[in-house]
Formats: structure tokens, sequence, C-alpha cells
């Protein structure tokens, strides 16, 4: 009996030993002892050898540095990738667009006005149109025709005449070496470089600047009055009406409205020389300013 009582005495020390080991494993009980089943549970939990302090500790802190990453503006490690993911996906696409106004194999025809802007002594208004044929969306053969009307007779009222005229005429007795332009033809091949668009309002228009180089005509008429000489004088018949050689340069703008009209202003340069009252000779260059609105056909393809 005192055997038996001493065993059962060393029994709860084994089992006590035997329920904390070095390493956390599972323990399958087969007697439903008292002691072992309060040992058991703190045992079988802690199955993956993870303290729960621990864990807490760690996620608070990851937390932590989470939150002070964002606000010192330094992306973490994903965010940087993913950032870095989307830059490399951005990329710069150039789109051509389509021309809305095209040339090329089409006429142009249309009015124009404009004056004479360098004559210092009489005032030239011109009446013309223009015709053209794009051959290419760059170069195009050109054919001007203009007129000025004569609009007085000569003297003091003459609408022809500027001041500085009547005021040498009437009151220093000089004669100056006029002539009234009245006619011009040319012919001529122009040339489109520059292209473009502009936004008027919510329309877009499209332009073009252009710059032509040719040959030509032009009519005089001299002024007796303002030559002082009598009309039937024979060295004034002799050159009183002429056609002169000349050359013509100009360039300008084309403004397009839609696919068949479009406005047009340029500046046109015209040399030639002419012989005035039957001898003297003269150097003329008359710069004129015009302008007008054309109209194109067929329409686009």
């Amino acid at each position: 009996m005192m055997l038996l009582a001493y065993s059962l005495a060393a029994l709860p020390n084994a089992f006590a030993a035997d329920a904390v080991p070095s390493e956390p494993v599972a323990v399958h009980f087969l007697a439903a002892d008292p002691l072992a089943l309060d040992s058991a549970p703190a045992v079988a939990d802690d199955e993956d050898g993870d303290d729960p302090a621990a864990s807490d500790d760690s996620d608070e802190s990851s937390v932590k540095a989470e939150k002070e990453a964002v606000r010192s503006g330094k992306a973490s490690a994903d965010t940087s990738s993913k950032a870095s993911d989307k830059k490399s996906k951005k990329r710069t696409i150039k789109i051509i667009q389509k021309k809305n106004f095209m040339k090329i194999g089409r006429y142009e025809a249309g009015p124009q006005i404009g004056f004479v802007t360098n004559d210092p002594f009489l005032n030239r208004y011109i009446l013309g149109v223009t015709f053209d044929y794009h051959i290419t969306e760059i170069f195009a053969a050109e054919i001007q025709a203009h007129y000025s009307p004569i609009l007085g007779t000569g003297g003091e009222n003459d609408p022809d005449w500027k001041a500085l005229t009547k005021q040498i005429l009437s009151e220093n007795s000089v004669s100056p070496d006029i002539s009234k332009l009245d006619a011009m033809g040319s012919a001529a091949l122009a040339f489109s470089p520059i292209y473009g668009k502009a936004a008027v309002g919510r329309k877009i228009i499209a332009f073009d600047i252009f710059g032509t180089f040719g040959l030509g005509a032009i009519h005089t008429v001299d002024d007796y009055k303002a030559l002082q000489v009598k009309e039937d004088d024979v060295d004034y018949q002799s050159t009183a009406q002429e056609w002169h050689p000349t050359t013509v340069i100009s360039g300008g703008a084309r403004v397009a409205f839609g696919e068949s009209i479009a406005a047009r202003l340029e500046g046109k340069a015209t040399s030639y020389v002419e012989a005035i009252n039957g001898g003297t000779l003269e150097m003329k260059n008359n710069f004129i300013l015009q302008g007008g609105v054309t109209f194109f056909f067929p329409s686009m393809k």
C-alpha cells in the first residue's frame, strides 16, 4: 500500500515535466486526467509557434510605418512599383489629322479689288479677276486680269489726282511725269509652301501662305494736262497710250471658310519701263494691295 501511494504522489510531477516541452508539439491524451487536460490547451493552441502578443505588436508597427511613409511623401515599395508600371505604360501618340481643305486638281476663280499704294501723284483703284489651276497642293498656274478706271480728265477737280499733284501744278508750275495705269494682265507660277489651321470660336478654318512669280503687261495713259502739253502734240501722241512688259512678284494668304470658298489677301509688285512725252524713259515700280473672294470647283474628291 505504501508503494502504491508513493507512485500516485510522483505521477503529477511526471506529467508536469512532459507538459512543457522544449519545442511546441501536439499532445494527445488517452486518460482523462484532470492535470493533463488543464495543461493541454496551452500547448495545442500554439501549434504554429507564434506568440499572439508579438503578432499584434508587429502588425501595429507595420501600420505605423505605412502611415509615416504616407505622411513623409515616400511611397512604399508596392506603390512605387505600381507607379513605375503606370509610367512605363504612358507614351506620346502623334496623330496626323486629315486635311479638311484640298486644292489639288481643282480650279480657283473669283473677283478682286485693290489699289496702288506707292504712287505719290495718282489715285489708282483696281478691279480684277483671278483664275488658278492647282496642279498639286503646293504649285498652281495663275492668270490675272485687272482694270483701273480713269475717273477724270485732269485738272483741279480730277479725282485721280492726289493733293501733291494739284499743289505742284497750281503753286509751283512743275509738270510731273505721270501716267495712269488703266489695265494689266499677268501669268504666273504660284506656290503655297505653308499650310495651317486656326480655331475661330468653335470652327476650324484652314489657311495657307502663297507666293507667285510671273510676267505680264501693263497699259498706261499719259495725262497731257499734268504734262502741260496740248492733247494733239505729236510727241505726246506718240507715247500717249502704251503697253509695257512687266515682271510680277506677289505674296499673300488664303483663308478657306469651307470646301469651296476662300478669302485672299495679297500684295503685288510690278516693274516696267515706260516712255513719257515721246522720249523720257522712266522705271516704274507699282505695289498693288488687293483682296477678294475665290471659289473652288469641282468639289473635293
